[in-house]
């Protein structure tokens, strides 16, 4: 039985973490509201600039803190970011109702096309998507990728199932049911996810498929990272995907997964720049890891990415907006591993503030 001690501190961790993602415990701001929000106070008769973004969950933690130290040295700029989720970051950005948008999912060229082709997609950090379990007195869970598929496709039902074992050698696994949990709004670390699955089983990739949404064979939905987190903490037996700093943060158990070569890696900055590593940007700055190779390379990983237009009416918003990003770009990539996030390679950095000065 999990103590009282381990409920409190992991109950208020997750409570703080939630409240970091949504911009330092402010409350949520719905998508009408942003776009008032944005045009009632851009610049006050102080001269402040007020940007307003929404979207992913994923790199929340860290653009909080970012926004927040961006903001306590230049007090004429403020950046309000909500965690709403990548699709309906995307979906903000390209009503209008937002300045920036954020997602984990690079935008489709479809995407692109609906917001005018007037956007440019910049990668900011880069992190790695585990999987989080709940088993008591269970640690060092080893799972293969055929297992971990098989768990999400519902044909793997009880942790004493064989290939777990055949895994874990050694491990006394329970006779219990497997209790899946996944996102229940669109997201890019969903997207992610099953692009992931869809590299390694074919069931998978002639099934759910790949998607910010998809039809989930199994399992409950929680709401954007820290709710998936809540529910996986909450639920005896429990098995779901979050990025990995929700997981870090919160000290819950991580499983070792198979990657291409064989190898069962444990989730951590190391592995995931490894995994990174041979990733060349194109000119759109739109790249995937959907499995990659190397004996020491965590096998989901990936970038996410700041949604901005490549030309701003308010001349004002666009200054402001490129001040924030080549901060966060430059002091800001110090604060990345801190928070368990994967600094963006000095050459990748670079050609990202090439982009950014393009912004006009």
């Amino acid at each position: 039985m999990i103590s009282d001690t381990r409920i409190a501190t992991t109950f208020f961790a997750l409570i703080g973490l939630a409240a970091l993602a949504t911009g330092c415990g402010k409350k949520d701001v719905a998508p009408a509201d942003m776009a008032a929000a944005a045009s009632a106070a851009p610049a006050s008769a102080t001269g402040t600039v007020t940007l307003q973004g929404s979207g992913a969950s994923f790199p929340a933690p860290l653009y909080s803190r970012w926004f927040r130290e961006f903001g306590d040295k230049n007090k004429d700029i403020r950046v309000n970011y909500q965690s709403t989720g990548s699709g309906a970051g995307i979906k903000a950005f390209i009503e209008g109702q937002t300045d920036f948008g954020a997602s984990d999912a690079a935008m489709t060229d479809d995407e692109m096309k609906q917001a005018k082709d007037n956007v440019i997609l910049l990668p900011m950090t880069a992190g790695n998507i585990v999987l989080a379990y709940n088993l008591e007195g269970v640690t060092d869970l080893k799972l293969s990728r055929d297992t971990y598929a098989g768990i999400f496709l519902g044909t793997i039902k009880k942790w004493n199932d064989p290939k777990i074992v055949a895994s874990n050698p050694g491990t006394k696994l329970p006779k219990l049911d497997i209790s899946v949990v996944h996102r229940s709004d669109g997201s890019g670390t969903t997207f992610v996810f099953t692009q992931h699955l869809a590299a390694i089983s074919d069931k998978w990739k002639s099934g759910p498929g790949v998607g910010k949404s998809v039809e989930w064979p199994v399992g409950v939905g929680g709401a954007k990272n820290d709710g998936v987190a809540a529910q996986i903490h909450q639920t005896p037996g429990a098995v779901g995907y979050i990025e990995y700093a929700f997981a870090a943060t919160t000290k819950q158990p991580m499983a070792l997964l198979e990657n291409k070569a064989g190898k069962f890696v444990a989730a951590s900055l190391k592995s995931s720049a490894t995994a990174l590593a041979a990733v060349e940007l194109p000119a759109d700055m739109r790249a995937w890891v959907t499995d990659p190779g190397g004996d020491e390379s965590y096998p989901i990983v990936t970038y996410t990415w700041i949604l901005a237009h490549k030309k701003y009416d308010d001349k004002a918003k666009s200054a402001a907006l490129k001040s924030v990003l080549k901060w966060s770009l430059t002091d800001g990539q110090k604060l990345s591993e801190s928070l368990f996030y994967v600094p963006l390679p000095e050459t990748v950095a670079s050609n990202v503030l090439k982009a950014v000065d393009s912004i006009e």
